[in-house]
Order: C-alpha cells, then sequence, then structure tokens
C-alpha cells in the first residue's frame, strides 16, 4: 500500500474516538522492541507547544546535531508531522513503519494519532539522531507520546481548552498537563502562573521544577532579549523569527531545555541565535502575502486568541481587517471571538469539512453574543469565503484566516 492507502486504511479500521489509555499503545511499543540512544524532549502545553518545538529543532540543527521532530496535525501532507533535520521523511519510510506497526499490533486497536506516534518513533530509533523532541498531542498524561520517557519535559502554558476529555479548571487540566514530567527530571513550566496541581505533582515525584519569571526569565529589549537564569545569562539575542510577544516565553522556555541539556547536547552562543532567527512555522501569525497582507493563525481556544489581537493591534494596519473564520464545535467559541471584540471589521464565516465542525448557525450566534454590531457573512465553504474576502480587500487591508489547523490548512491548499 501507498501512503494515502495507508493513512484511509487507517482512518477507516481503527477508532476515531479518543481513547485516554496508554495500555494498548504499551503493549504495542514493547512488542516492537525499540530502543533509544538519544535524549528525549517532550514539549506538552495549551498553546506554544509547536512553536517550543520548532525553535529547539532549529537550534539543535544549527548546533549540528541530526534532530528527529514529531508534531501535530499537519497541514498539507502527513510527513510534515515526522522530520528528521527538519525534513520530512518520506512516504516510503512511513509505510514501512506502519507495516511494521501492523504486524505487531495483531488484535489491538490504534488510533490514528497512535498509529502516527508508533511510527515517528520507529523512524526515529533507526536514524541515528542526537535528540528527538516529541509535541504532545492532547493534555500529557495519557497522551501517546507520554510512552516514550522524556529527558526533558516542557509544558508551555495551561489555558482551559478540550475540557471534555481534560476537565473544566486550569487545576484540573495542570495535573493532565504535569503527566509528561519525569521523577527526578528537569520539569520546565513557561506558565507565568503555573496552577497548584502541577506545582503538587512535580513536588510529589522529586521532578526539579523550573518555572518561568521565577528559575528563569528573560528582558526584551528594542531588537534583542536576554536570557537570565539564576546568576548566569545569555545577552543580546535576536528576537525569534516567528511574530508575537509570547512567542518570548515559547523560546526561554525552549532555551531553558538547552540550558539543562547542555551536558548531553552542548551547543554555543552562536547556534541558539541561529536557531532563533531561522525557525520557522506555518499558522502562528504567519503573513504569507503582503499589499494586502494575508496573515494565518491557528488560534481557537481563549488563550491563543488573546494573543492574536495583541498581535494583530501591534501589527496594526491602515485599512480594514476581514477575517475568513471557522472553528470546531468543541471550542469557546464565543469567547474566542470576543477576545477580537473591535480587531475584526468583517466576518466571513463558513463550516470546514470535519465532523466536529461548528455550524455557522453557531459560529454567527457566537459572534453576535461577542458583538452585537459585527458585521457576518456565511458561505458554503472556507475556499468561498477566503474568495470574498479577497475581493472586499485593497492594498491597506488585510485578511486573517485563523479558528483551526483545518481552516488554516483549507487556505493553504488554495494558495498553494
Amino acid at each position: 500500500m501507498n501512503l494515502h492507502d495507508w493513512l484511509r486504511y487507517i482512518e477507516s479500521t481503527h477508532p476515531t474516538s479518543i481513547d485516554l489509555t496508554l495500555d494498548r499503545i504499551k503493549t504495542v511499543v514493547e512488542r516492537l522492541h525499540l530502543n533509544f540512544s538519544f535524549p528525549i524532549i517532550t514539549v506538552g502545553g495549551t498553546n506554544g507547544k509547536g512553536s517550543t518545538c520548532a525553535m529547539l529543532e532549529s537550534i539543535y540543527k544549527a548546533a549540528g546535531y541530526k534532530v528527529g521532530c514529531y508534531t501535530s496535525p499537519h497541514f498539507l501532507h502527513f510527513n510534515e508531522r515526522i522530520k528528521v533535520n527538519a525534513i520530512p521523511v518520506s512516504d516510503e519510510i512511513i509505510c514501512e513503519a506502519f507495516s511494521k506497526i501492523e504486524a505487531a499490533r495483531k488484535d489491538i486497536s490504534l488510533t490514528y494519532f497512535e498509529y502516527g506516534t508508533i511510527a515517528a518513533m520507529i523512524i526515529f530509533a533507526n536514524a541515528d539522531l542526537d535528540v528527538a523532541i516529541l509535541e504532545v498531542g492532547l493534555g500529557g498524561r495519557l497522551d501517546a507520546v507520554n510512552v516514550f520517557d522524556s529527558d526533558c519535559a516542557i509544558v508551555t502554558t495551561i489555558d482551559l481548552d478540550h475540557m471534555d476529555y481534560l476537565g473544566h479548571t486550569r487545576e484540573a487540566i495542570g495535573v493532565e498537563k504535569a503527566g509528561i514530567y519525569r521523577s527526578h527530571k528537569t520539569a520546565i513550566c513557561g506558565d507565568f502562573d503555573p496552577p497548584k496541581s502541577l506545582i503538587q505533582h512535580c513536588e510529589s515525584i522529586h521532578a526539579d521544577l523550573k518555572v518561568i519569571g521565577k528559575d528563569f526569565a528573560y528582558e526584551v529589549h528594542h531588537n534583542s532579549f536576554d536570557f537570565l537564569i539564576d546568576t548566569s545569562f545569555v545577552l543580546n539575542l535576536p528576537l525569534p523569527k516567528l511574530q508575537g510577544d509570547f512567542q518570548l516565553a515559547n523560546a526561554t522556555s525552549a532555551l531553558m531545555s538547552v540550558k539543562v541539556m547542555e551536558e548531553k547536547l552542548p551547543l554555543t552562543t552562536e547556534a541558539i541565535k541561529q536557531g532563533l532567527v531561522s525557525t520557522l512555522l506555518p499558522g502562528r501569525f504567519h503573513e504569507v502575502r503582503f499589499n494586502p497582507s494575508l496573515v494565518m493563525d491557528v488560534a481557537h481556544n481563549p488563550q491563543a486568541a488573546t494573543s492574536l489581537s495583541l498581535n494583530l493591534k501591534k501589527h496594526a494596519v491602515k485599512g480594514k481587517t476581514i477575517a475568513v473564520f471557522s472553528i470546531l464545535k468543541d471550542k469557546d467559541i464565543y469567547s474566542v471571538t470576543k477576545a477580537l471584540r473591535g480587531d475584526i471589521n468583517q466576518w466571513c464565516i463558513a463550516e470546514i469539512q470535519n465532523e466536529r465542525a461548528a455550524s455557522i448557525d453557531i459560529i454567527k450566534k457566537a459572534i453576535q453574543q461577542a458583538d452585537s454590531s459585527a458585521h457576518i457573512v456565511s458561505f458554503k465553504n472556507i475556499q468561498e469565503a477566503y474568495d470574498f474576502a479577497l475581493k472586499e480587500v485593497t492594498i491597506n487591508d488585510r485578511i486573517i484566516v485563523f479558528g483551526s489547523f483545518y481552516t488554516v490548512a483549507d487556505i493553504m491548499k488554495v494558495i498553494s
């Protein structure tokens, strides 16, 4: 089977529901007898996981290390999830990994994400890596990635998202996120106000917790920032290429991990600088066209929407801002749209092609509740919404595509 056939098989044959247990995947991994000679850095959190992984990948690559990086979801091609030295692995390599999983799993069912996670680790185990960076898919404690023990783990932020699975408070979610930390290993938290539950979990497992703003920090200047930890520091680092003030917290958490791992993975300040300025990641306030501006952002929860609002204000345009927006129905749509009240002059909404998609009526109602004066136009699909927005903008205007990875992916397919 080719990769397309494999993915169709996995989607159709195996459960699509999220089964938050690790027993099945542990059994399959044990049958595969995987051995890892490289250190693993695991990254979880509500927002900023992908950005932090991308910066770590870029820094270690700049230092000359061979880096494996596993992230999700993908935009256009499944291969984007599994990269070696920032290059997506080939269809053939992924298919070989899937074949090994299929032979090992026997009567055990695996989800799409579990298949991908095990495939990534099979590929990494045979790639002669120096380091692997793994992004958590959902939560942490019971995520498939957590089957693999990390040498250092980062929780970027803790906020309300995926509440049906993780809990309805930051305290409940904090426990789930903290599940990626390991006993007597360094546990990094990039949230300035971590839930007590996360702190208590680290104490209970004797993890060495390092919290941003307390144990490490950053100081920003006009065109640079300083990384500060205890009595040591790295001065005059370039601002991350990724846009947004919150990216400084992500960068600082990544640098804390680099500091923790420096005995196993020594590198120079120059590698850090090169890595920060060369980090690329689609869908994070990513301006893909200019005059008029076209920005892509995967913001889909209140915290991310608040950051998006700050970015829109910081990078203001002379003209109007039109949103091409769609979102999944299990998100806090009201709070997401409320965070952008006053930033959007016109909403072009549609329903994405996904079984979890919010309907046009639900989206429209949420926007109207958040802003009774909002100008909203509805469309059959995202491409029609985007085409309409293109006709509406002039050289000084801006289109912001956001609300979901699926929303951004749909437009990326159009413009690619």
